[in-house]
């Protein structure tokens, strides 16, 4: 049984209520949330039996993030990648996904299986292309299945698989500026041109929900059309793949499987809030994860950054879960400090999505926030921080010695020029009474 058919048959999982224990949501609202498709809970069989903490992923619960990690053929090993693991859970990562395409893939993938708190998706073609020597022509049905079942039966709680991607598709994304960007969709573009046949994995459907079922793997229906740059969103190949999608959504709901939907990666800021709205109303309210987005294509080692102004916009229309993006996006593999930055943009965008939206709580540390930074409580300050390592370190660069850990004061305005402390001051004058019969006057 999958946590699907549960909550359909009317019944609360360990999962669930541990779910709505960590949202502070009721664990019959979870249930009912999950029955509906609104939410899921990617959560391995295989997986639950270890490390794995649940968490839920849909509009009811908190807004989520998601860290890619993963060796290459070019770089990095099973004691890096624990690492950019490590550094993803510690600053807040809420999945993790394993993107591997180097070697030893399943040696990287068992150790961060292993040792995660947190679900773990990949995208089951890059593995299977990997064994196949890079030849995405050779690929068989039956390769593909066999690969899905292989990280199933490891505990991968998610798959990224492509199957929404037709062959009728691929001429409208011809003359984009910048063609077809998903790793996955364009691979299996390249099957479908090189066999002339239709998109094996969605022909294949109805067998990898037998697979997902089994093992309860949530599906992250991937949007190979999705646009590479501003020039590209929004455009009829992208929406051509969302119309199927949507099918898929009500095909893997009847299966019995858990769903999410991938969304866009590059979008300009005025059509974010289209493009959620028109998935959650094609995928019936599945959940949408969101692949940054960035909101302009014009800096390269910051599009952590302009990703993560799409991100929170994309939160705040009502995206579940928001793909990070690190500064190295596009100009090489992250290490464990690009993994930090991208987990905290993210984190922030996220977070600001919840307060938008005015979940249940979501505020309260800004406003403890706030009433320690007046009261220059600055231990209280760095603790609240995202990140307080940093929020110290800044502070300490100018002003180190523990006595200014007190102090009313900080190096931006100095002790004459702080307006929270002149504000301080002007209470101790006078009562708020005095204030108010001042202003009558």
């Amino acid at each position: 049984m999958t946590q699907l058919l549960e909550a359909r048959a009317g019944k609360i999982t360990p999962e669930m209520e541990f779910v709505a224990n960590r949202e502070g949501l009721t664990p019959e609202g979870i249930r009912t949330e999950v029955a509906e498709g609104r939410m899921v809970i990617p959560a391995n069989k295989v997986h639950l039996d270890g490390r794995l903490e649940p968490m839920a992923i849909g509009i009811a619960a908190k807004c989520k993030i998601n860290a890619n990690i993963g060796n290459s053929a070019v770089t990095s090993n099973n004691e890096e990648e624990l690492d950019k693991l490590h550094m993803a859970v510690h600053h807040g990562a809420d999945t993790v996904m394993d993107l591997s395409t180097g070697k030893d893939i399943d040696s990287i993938r068992k150790t961060i299986i292993e040792t995660s708190p947190v679900p773990i998706g990949t995208v089951p073609i890059y593995q299977m292309l990997e064994e196949l020597g890079g030849e995405i022509e050779d690929m068989k049905p039956q390769h593909f299945l066999d690969m899905v079942e292989h990280q199933a039966a490891q505990g991968v709680d998610y798959m990224t698989i492509h199957c929404g991607l037709l062959i009728e598709h691929l001429h409208l994304a011809m003359n984009r500026v910048t063609g077809i960007v998903s790793r996955g969709g364009s691979l299996i573009a390249k099957w479908m041109m090189a066999h002339r046949k239709q998109n094996p994995l969605y022909e294949s459907f109805d067998d990898l929900c037998d697979i997902m079922r089994q093992y309860d793997v949530t599906w992250s229906l991937g949007d190979g059309l999705r646009p590479g740059s501003i020039a590209d969103a929004s455009d009829d190949a992208q929406f051509a793949e969302l119309d199927v999608l949507g099918k898929l959504v009500e095909r893997s709901w009847e299966k019995g499987t858990q769903v999410m939907v991938e969304g866009p990666g590059h979008i300009p800021m005025d059509q974010i809030e289209m493009n959620i709205k028109r998935q959650i109303e094609v995928c019936k309210g599945a959940p949408f994860y969101v692949l940054g987005p960035l909101v302009t294509d014009i800096a390269p080692g910051y599009d952590h950054i302009t990703s993560c102004i799409g991100a929170a916009m994309a939160g705040w229309s009502g995206a579940a879960m928001l793909c990070y993006v690190t500064p190295k996006e596009h100009l090489g593999l992250p290490d464990r400090e690009d993994v930090k930055q991208g987990v905290i943009a993210y984190k922030i965008a996220a977070h600001a999505a919840d307060v938008a939206r005015h979940r249940k709580g979501a505020q309260d540390r800004d406003d403890a926030l706030s009433k320690a930074r007046f009261e220059f409580d600055w231990a209280e300050q760095f603790r609240l921080s995202l990140d307080p390592e940093t929020a110290q370190a800044y502070h300490d660069q100018t002003l180190p010695q523990d006595t200014f850990k007190s102090a009313h004061f900080c190096s931006m305005c100095g002790p004459k020029y702080c307006s929270m402390k002149i504000t301080e001051d002007i209470k101790k004058m006078a009562s708020a009474d005095e204030l108010v019969q001042i202003e009558t006057q």
